[in-house]
């Protein structure tokens, strides 16, 4: 059972408390449990007489947590339906318990229903036929908006977005994070104000890093929201770039971080953890297995070559069961399948830590995995195109939205050819 069908899972369960008359207050649900989907309810509280859009966080329980899932929807709903989060999650447990795939709910902490699966069921190992279809269905189908917090219907009450100010010295690695955290706090609902404290070098526009300031200038030294906002202040101040000895002129040397180029200057920033010093070196231009970015890269070009290579051969992508495939091939699926059915929660985790290398290093896994995988998707030799072939070929696809999309997030392109 994927995160979307454990979504469903639990809106079904909702709707079904709600026809027995034990939730109140939450309208008449629709079956809204998008995939990955993240965030409360699309607006207001229902005035029962409107489908509400209700959706449903499913992802890995935290620390103090147990099975092998969590959702935080009784938290979310309880104050709509009149009750504790407590009650809704006694409410919601055993029709839980119920459902096909479900070995176990536990409630724990104020009302986080914890999901245990059957384990035959678990995507994290045991991702079946149907499930890998159905993720790698999903995938496509959201493109490289895959893992964000969708917008509310059209139809639907629309709460504000929540606004964040990113307040970063005017240093180019903490300008670079703070434009990659804007990026991965919007594809999670909220929207940011990035501010810096000096006018940003210029320099950084000419060498196309990216980077776009909203406003500049020391604020009070009190201050803790935004004056024009009056939006909460958070500061971001990542170990910064090492300064290069300065040589007299007219030896000057040129900046060994702009000279990287945009791409790769923003891989060196944003890969390692804030609290690591960066390495400005060539080797990330290298084009070799040893560069983490030149392998994320290349493995996008690489899905894009194989869409080109099928379409010569006549055969598009279908999802279907990629859990079998030829002995030649060292390497399963299902690898690939528990990178991209982890992607929402990396997502989610890299906006919540303020934390881009998460989403760097977990495209190097997906690239990694995706590399491991690929041989298996063209036929070989006499072989004809198969079902088999086409359910490859879109897990490959998918692999590749996962990856342009990400690279997106962190303002790096993503190219067809390499």
């Amino acid at each position: 059972m994927t995160p979307v069908e454990l979504s469903r899972t639990v809106l079904r369960a909702m709707r079904r408390a709600v026809d027995d008359g034990e939730l109140r207050g939450l309208g008449e649900l629709s079956d809204l449990g998008e995939p990955g989907g993240l965030g409360g309810p699309g607006g207001g509280e229902s005035d029962g007489t409107a489908p509400t859009p209700w959706r449903v966080v499913v992802e890995r329980p935290r620390p103090g947590g147990c099975g092998d899932y969590a959702t935080n929807v009784a938290l979310q709903v309880a104050r709509a339906a009149g009750q504790s989060p407590r009650e809704v999650a006694e409410v919601l447990s055993p029709r839980l318990a119920g459902e096909p795939g479900i070995a176990a709910i536990d409630i724990t902490g104020p009302g986080f229903l914890n999901i245990t699966l059957d384990r035959g069921t678990d995507t994290a190992s045991h991702l079946g036929s149907s499930g890998s279809a159905a993720l790698v269905r999903d995938v496509l189908e959201r493109g490289p908006r895959y893992g964000h917090v969708d917008p509310e219907p059209v139809d639907a009450p629309r709460a504000p977005l929540a606004l964040h100010t990113l307040r970063f010295p005017c240093e180019p690695r903490a300008a670079v994070l703070a434009d990659s955290l804007r990026r991965i706090l919007r594809s999670q609902g909220t929207l940011v104000r990035l501010t810096c404290d000096e006018a940003p070098d210029p320099r950084w526009a000419a060498a196309g890093l990216g980077v776009h300031v909203d406003t500049h200038g020391t604020p009070p030294a009190d201050a803790g929201t935004d004056a024009d906002t009056d939006a909460a202040v958070e500061i971001i101040r990542p170990v910064p770039v090492p300064v290069p000895v300065p040589l007299p002129a007219p030896a000057a040397a040129p900046d060994p971080l702009l000279s990287l180029g945009p791409d790769a200057a923003r891989w060196a920033l944003l890969y390692p953890a804030a609290h690591d010093r960066p390495r400005i070196s060539d080797e990330h231009l290298v084009q070799r297995a040893s560069n983490p970015l030149f392998r994320v890269r290349y493995a996008y070009s690489r899905t894009r070559a194989l869409t080109r290579n099928a379409a010569a051969l006549g055969f598009t992508s279908a999802p279907g069961d990629v859990t079998a495939l030829p002995s030649r091939i060292p390497s399963p699926g299902r690898p690939l399948l528990d990178a991209l059915a982890d992607h929402p929660r990396i997502l989610a985790a890299a906006a919540r830590h303020r934390a881009p290398d998460r989403l760097a290093r977990h495209l190097v896994v997906v690239a990694d995995a995706f590399l491991a995988f690929q041989p298996a998707v063209l036929p070989l030799g006499d072989e004809k195109p198969s079902a088999a072939h086409r359910a490859r070929l879109a897990l490959a696809e998918a692999a590749g939205t996962v990856l342009a999309g990400g690279l997106s997030l962190l303002g790096i392109s993503a190219p067809e050819y390499l």
